[in-house]
């Protein structure tokens, strides 16, 4: 195990303090919204609650106060309660659903035919641009899942089975199915909608750990490694207790949320240092250019959810502080 040699920290009323605090999103000071998708008023079915970090993802209401403005990605919380579901609709852009509690119902369109597939807690979808998508909650309890969209500013969802449309209540649940043309999932099935999907899930349990030499472990979802991405790299982190990295920056921005325990993050900036602790659903954005290190002073191990916005590989030395 590597001994944590802490940096000594600046007063927390500097600005560089200041600033870092700007760029941390503490879940207990944000509030999910039930109307954040107007299309959906007056279809109870249809109802999801967001909680915005970063950007307003698919939803119109952006520069909400208390939300960081996005750069190449946004990243929301989206609860969605039993039963319900989300009408199937297309984006220019890719977005990825990655599912922290419940069992998620995700189907993908395609003239008519549909497939879908079940994800689990840390399993992971990337959504192919302009492919007729929507998801459901089949389970006893309800989803609990991050939404990254892989652009700062995307146009508004183009809906291809909504019940304001007109469609049929049962088409638009079935994502635009009729009886008989949904398709389970299947990574080794012939069918052209199962072999495009298979190569946008990932399995939290399927992904390859990569044990960084500092002494914690990545597990590339989205980038080279998992799924192709020309956006966005995504990764999920293990960081057990009393492992830390030294200061490192990139040439773009990244963000790191805590799914489980605790980390502590901080910035440099000409000497000084600052630093501090996030909890579970906690968020820090680290601007491109910015140093920054993370460490792990807790008594157990953190898990955490990392949006990097460039698809290359990672670049960074991660060295152990």
């Amino acid at each position: 195990m590597n001994v944590i040699a802490k940096p000594a920290a600046s007063p927390l009323g500097t600005p560089l303090a200041a600033a870092l605090r700007s760029h941390v999103v503490r879940h207990t000071q944000k509030t999910f919204d039930w109307d954040a998708f107007p299309s959906n008023r007056g279809f109870p079915e249809l109802a999801r609650a967001q909680m915005r970090y970063i950007g307003a993802g698919g939803s119109p209401k952006v520069g909400e106060p208390g939300t960081l403005p996005p750069d190449h990605f946004t990243l929301s919380l989206i609860h969605k309660p039993i039963g319900n579901y989300a009408a199937c609709h297309a984006h220019e852009i890719e977005e990825s659903f990655l599912v922290l509690d419940g069992v998620l119902t995700v189907g993908w369109e395609r003239e008519g035919e549909v497939c879908e597939v079940k994800l689990g807690p840390r399993d992971m979808i990337l959504n192919a641009r302009d492919i007729g998508h929507g998801f459901r909650n089949d389970g006893i309890e309800p989803v609990l899942m991050t939404i990254s969209v892989d652009v700062g500013k995307p146009l508004p969802p183009r809906y291809l089975h909504h019940p304001k449309l007109g469609s049929d209540p049962v088409l638009s649940r079935a994502f635009g199915a009729a009886p008989g043309k949904t398709i389970p999932f299947d990574p080794a099935g012939d069918h052209p909608l199962q072999q495009l999907m298979a190569r946008h899930v990932i399995r939290h349990a399927e992904a390859r750990p990569i044990r960084e030499a500092a002494g914690f472990q990545r597990r590339v979802y989205v980038g080279p490694g998992g799924v192709e991405s020309e956006t966005c790299r995504k990764e999920m982190w293990g960081i057990p207790a009393g492992i830390g990295v030294k200061p490192h920056a990139r040439e773009v921005e990244d963000a790191i949320m805590v799914l489980e325990g605790s980390l502590t993050v901080g910035w440099e900036e000409n000497g000084e240092a600052v630093e501090m602790e996030l909890g579970p659903r906690d968020l820090v954005f680290n601007p491109a250019g910015r140093r920054h290190w993370f460490r792990n002073d807790g008594i157990g191990p953190c898990t955490a959810w990392t949006v990097i916005g460039s698809p290359a590989a990672e670049t960074v030395k991660f060295e152990a502080a």
